[in-house]
């Protein structure tokens, strides 16, 4: 089944492929990519499966080729599949696209996935796509920036198109798109955590959400944005490696950190790159592949009377991206508190202090105390009565079952400081497992 294009769509797509803009330039680029919301009209393959007509609330999409050793596509879309539960699978769509120009290697690879994974196929959750080398752009006697050499800068030019292409085809199919790699072991239940971490960014702007630190492996984006990428990847496909084009793409569209989750959500399961067959020893040490338990922390405004060092405020031990609240050293009674929006009951509280880089930046006397009865207006509440629930071990405090032992529904949370120290205090990560909202 093809959708095929007019002769004039051939010319220009050859033509936005290979137009030459300088990264200098980058400034007036972004102009051109707010106009760039159309998609890009080349013809696809479908190789096995069609999307159907309903959104899904993920795509997932990864693009293979032959290698010369080690083939994972087969084990990445197993794991895709055997890590998600049922109600995850009716949620997200799989796109493989065989960018190999060696057809029998794709009519190979079709009976494969066809045969082990044809339930999900019938289901319409995986859909297996082909683009013709007709539509490439010229992939020979390209710029050799960064002294590669010619085969290497063939080989990144190529994955650019290839990833445009299947941007491209995924505009639509879902609310956000995900970028694997065809040799990707994914960790259970990631949808899930996924889900989580977007809808606790509600409000606010992000371009790219990262939940792997690997190339371009878990970069997360929303639907709408893959008309734009597609056209940028295109634009500068012979200039640099994929990875760095979405670093430029992100700043152009005004995010300028990295938003990072930890722990990872996938992993490089390939000892063997798809560049020549060349060793690929790249892993996430932040990855975890057993299910872990993402905490809720319910909205609460946060506030400390403790020295806080440059912009390392108290919101920042609070959020689930991975930075910290710094302060200068404090003394006994210095506190750091947490007022919830509403009463809430706790399952579970962990709070780490200092960081691998400063071991010594930890709260040596502290405990943890939940309050109730919340007086005062908006700006100003607090809570008028505590309970202590212990104290800080080796700079962390961890405790379970929480609402079997706080019969009260909890309206807020500090840490406190018991004892003054000469070291700064890091608190790396405050976190709060709700077992049920207050029916208050």
């Amino acid at each position: 089944m093809e959708m095929t294009p007019s002769e004039g769509d051939k010319q220009l797509i050859r033509e936005t492929a290979t137009h030459q803009l300088n990264p200098e330039r980058y400034a007036h680029t972004y102009k051109d990519l707010s106009n760039f919301s159309g998609s890009i009209n080349i013809s696809y393959r479908y190789l096995a499966g069609t999307p159907l007509p309903r959104k899904r609330y993920l795509t997932i999409g990864l693009s293979s080729v032959k290698r010369k050793k080690g083939n994972y596509l087969l084990e990445t879309i197993k794991s895709i599949f055997e890590q998600s539960s049922y109600e995850e699978l009716k949620e997200i769509t799989v796109v493989v696209q065989l960018a190999d120009f060696d057809s029998a290697w794709c009519e190979g690879m079709v009976q494969d996935i066809s045969q082990k994974f044809a339930h999900h196929i019938i289901a319409g959750r995986l859909i297996v796509i082909h683009v013709p080398e007709v539509y490439y752009p010229i992939l020979d006697g390209l710029k050799r920036n960064y002294n590669d050499p010619e085969d290497r800068v063939k080989f990144r030019s190529k994955q650019n198109v290839d990833y445009a292409f299947l941007l491209n085809f995924c505009a639509n199919l879902s609310d956000y798109y995900v970028m694997l790699e065809d040799d990707v072991r994914c960790s259970k239940n990631f949808l899930t955590t996924v889900k989580k971490v977007i809808t606790s960014r509600e409000g606010s702007y992000w371009v790219t959400l990262e939940f792997s630190k690997l190339g371009y492996i878990g970069k997360l984006y929303h639907s709408h944005d893959l008309p734009r990428l597609a056209h940028f990847l295109l634009m500068f496909y012979q200039e640099m490696p994929c990875d760095w084009l979405l670093i430029h793409f992100r700043g152009l569209l005004a995010q300028k950190e990295v938003i990072r989750f930890k722990p990872s959500l996938f992993q490089h399961m390939g000892y063997y790159s798809s560049y020549k067959g060349a060793e690929n020893k790249l892993k996430d040490d932040d990855f975890e592949e057993e299910s872990f338990d993402i905490p809720d922390n319910p909205p609460a405004n946060l506030h400390t009377n403790m020295n806080v060092f440059e912009n390392y405020e108290a919101s920042k031990a609070y959020s689930s991206i991975d930075e910290y609240f710094w302060g200068k050293p404090p003394s006994t009674g210095d506190f750091y508190g947490i007022v919830f929006e509403k009463p809430i009951k706790i399952s579970k509280i962990k709070v780490i202090t200092g960081t691998e880089d400063r071991q010594n930046d930890i709260l040596r006397h502290g405990a943890l105390e939940v309050g109730e009865k919340i007086v005062g207006s908006k700006i100003g509440r607090k809570c008028t009565t505590y309970l202590r629930l212990g104290e800080f071990k080796n700079g962390n405090f961890e405790m379970t079952d929480v609402e079997h032992k706080v019969l009260f529904d909890i309206s807020c949370m500090r840490i406190l400081v018991t004892k003054s120290q000469k070291e700064w205090l890091i608190i790396r990560s405050i976190s709060i497992w709700t077992s049920q909202t207050s029916s208050q």
